[in-house]
């Protein structure tokens, strides 16, 4: 049936541009975003710069993936980024619902890496307190501006929503992003890949709940090949590598298309996205990987602050350090 349709298909194309109706065009190139500064940062062991967050004081702060106990304030110093470690004590975590193999398999990996938290994901609300993302635990701990730590309880119907939809399903492929409103009454996480997704929570009065449409906004799937890369170059699914909220929109840092969306918050659908390909990508500052290594966000009104993962691997340049790129904003802002 379908090699006697073909035809008549090739003649209904060919009617169409008699008609003077045009082909589809491809996809208009993004916006590039314009390098401001591309700084070194000092003092974080390891090189795992996974989160990424101002607070209300005006710090920056960073956190790794590597160390289950500190965070790092980050000061401007003369062409670097001088970091500088605040512990503390993590309480035990919540049970989760992982199933039996991926729960292994964060036990086996700790070890070998360190940090069995694996915190890949760091946010503040207006009033200072920090939240911190645990991807091994599905979890988010707080570090209030007074107290102690604590985690905060979670729905269980966000796991089972979650897989239900094709999200958390892989070993290392689980939550990669975070963002909180600044209010503190809600907030969003990011499924890596495999597929992708985005998940939606607020705040309820003794725990945090789904919204009415349920606790998944967005899942996706598909792959794509790195900006930048020849034609023949081998396709990755589709990642997110971190969340940031901004002037009442969710941003979301898309690590192998080396871009930023600006999402709806209540559905994640994309409004309007630029590439920092441009930036990260020159030969001076390529790493060895076919993937992206940038793994932190953070926005406001005139630039976009994206933190480097690289894992102590040198890029071209023998630059061991984690690299934070400082993005100047699109004209007419984020929001125009």
């Amino acid at each position: 049936m379908r090699a006697r349709l073909r035809p008549l298909l090739h003649l209904a194309g060919a009617l169409l541009l008699l008609a003077g109706i045009p082909p589809a065009r491809a996809e208009a190139p993004l916006e590039e975003l314009a390098l401001q500064a591309a700084q070194p940062v000092d003092g974080m062991a390891g090189g795992n710069l996974s989160g990424l967050a101002r607070c209300a004081d005006g710090r920056f702060w960073a956190v790794s993936d590597r160390e289950d106990g500190q965070l790092y304030r980050l000061q401007p110093a003369g062409g670097h980024w001088q970091a500088a470690a605040e512990v503390f004590a993590a309480p035990p975590p919540p049970p989760n619902a992982l199933p039996w193999g991926l729960r292994m398999g964060n036990r086996l990996l700790s070890p070998l890496r360190g940090g069995a938290l694996d915190f890949e994901g760091l946010s503040c609300d207006g009033a200072g307190n920090r939240y911190l993302l645990s991807e091994s635990e599905l979890a988010v701990l707080q570090l209030p501006v007074a107290g102690e730590p604590r985690w905060l309880q979670l729905p269980p119907e966000l796991l089972r929503q979650a897989r239900a939809r094709g999200l958390l399903l892989h070993f290392n492929a689980l939550l990669e992003g975070l963002a909180v409103q600044p209010d503190g009454q809600r907030l969003w996480l990011a499924a890596e890949r495999e597929s992708r997704g985005l998940l939606a929570l607020q705040r309820g009065s003794e725990r945090w709940r789904c919204a009415a449409d349920g606790c998944v906004l967005l899942a996706q799937g598909g792959r794509a090949s790195r900006p930048l890369d020849p034609p023949d170059s081998p396709t990755q699914a589709l990642d997110f590598g971190a969340l940031s909220w901004h002037a009442g929109r969710l941003y979301s840092l898309e690590r192998l298309q080396h871009r930023i969306c600006r999402r709806d918050p209540h559905s994640g659908a994309v409004e309007r996205c630029w590439s920092f390909a441009a930036a990260a990508l020159t030969p001076e500052r390529r790493y060895d990987t076919p993937f992206g290594v940038a793994e932190a966000l953070w926005l406001d009104d005139g630039s976009a602050w994206i933190g480097l993962d690289n894992g102590e691997h040198a890029n071209a340049a023998g630059e061991r350090r984690p690299l934070i790129l400082q993005l100047q904003a699109p004209a007419g802002g984020w929001s125009g």
